[in-house]
C-alpha cells in the first residue's frame, strides 16, 4: 500500500508540531508559583540579606507573568503545519490573476 505525497507530508508535518512554548509555559509557571510561595514565607533575615526587597515573591511573580504570556501565545497563535506543495501549487493555479 503506497501512500500519497500528503499524507506523507501530513504524518512528517505532524510529528514536527511539538511546541516548545507549552514546555517553556508550564515550567516558568510551576517555578514561578513555587518562587511565590517561597516569598511570601521569606523570614526577616532572607529579606534584609536583600536589602529589604522580598526578592524571591517578586521573581516568581515575573516569572509567572511570563509563563502565562507563553501559554497564551500558544494558545492564541498555534502551530499549523504547511500546506504540501504540490496542494500549494494546485490552490495557485486555480486563483485568478488581478
Amino acid at each position: 500500500m503506497s501512500e500519497t505525497d500528503e499524507e506523507v507530508h501530513a504524518k512528517s508535518a505532524s510529528r514536527s508540531l511539538f511546541d516548545l512554548r507549552w514546555l517553556i509555559a508550564g515550567l516558568f509557571v510551576v517555578y514561578g508559583g513555587l518562587l511565590i510561595v517561597l516569598g511570601i514565607f521569606d523570614s526577616e533575615a532572607e529579606v534584609q540579606k536583600a536589602d529589604g526587597i522580598r526578592i524571591n515573591l517578586w521573581t516568581g511573580v515575573g516569572m509567572f507573568i511570563l509563563g502565562a504570556l507563553f501559554g497564551l501565545w500558544s494558545w492564541l497563535r498555534p502551530l499549523r503545519p504547511d500546506a504540501p506543495a504540490s496542494v500549494a501549487a494546485q490552490s495557485e493555479e486555480r486563483q485568478p490573476e488581478a
